[in-house]
């Protein structure tokens, strides 16, 4: 029932499979009681819950109750629990937990605080980021019909 397996009845290729890349998304963890200063780039997700001192570029954040984020940080969604200080600059929603603090110079689109969430200094509201052809294309389009109204007034 409980016989010990030889190590010529283990496959090989089970050794090998250590080395293989993860197949889910890129996550990094600064985990609780951990202290952690540098710079994370291409990350999916993001959570600090013990302290991190950060220049930070990620798709979503999350700071958790226990966890202290201070740098310049780039960010699609942030979702805070705990403390953000600094440079954040969200181009989707900031989320602001009960016991969250975000203090510094804020941009964001969308703003969530729940009862009880804080936030101070330089506080910006961000519009969507247009597309540099986008707005080409609006400016020829406008002018295309402002020389039309033009043409058929004379």
């Amino acid at each position: 029932m409980f016989e010990k397996k030889s190590k010529n009845d283990s496959s090989t290729n089970n050794d090998l499979d250590v080395f293989k890349p993860s197949k889910g998304p890129r996550r990094v963890v600064v985990g609780e009681g951990v202290q952690f200063k540098g710079e994370i780039t291409q990350a999916d997700e993001v959570q600090v819950d013990g302290s991190a001192d950060l220049i930070l570029e990620t798709d979503n954040m999350i700071v958790g109750s226990t966890g202290s984020l201070k740098g310049n940080i780039k960010t699609d969604n942030a979702d805070i629990w705990g403390k953000a200080d600094g440079e954040l600059k969200i181009s989707g929603t900031l989320t602001i937990q009960e016991q969250g603090s975000v203090t510094g110079s804020i941009e964001y689109q969308n703003l969530h605080i729940k009862l009880g969430g804080k936030i101070s200094g330089d506080i910006k509201v961000s519009d969507k980021v247009k597309k540099i052809s986008d707005s080409q294309k609006k400016d020829s389009a406008s002018l295309q019909d402002s020389s039309e109204k033009q043409n058929s007034s004379a």
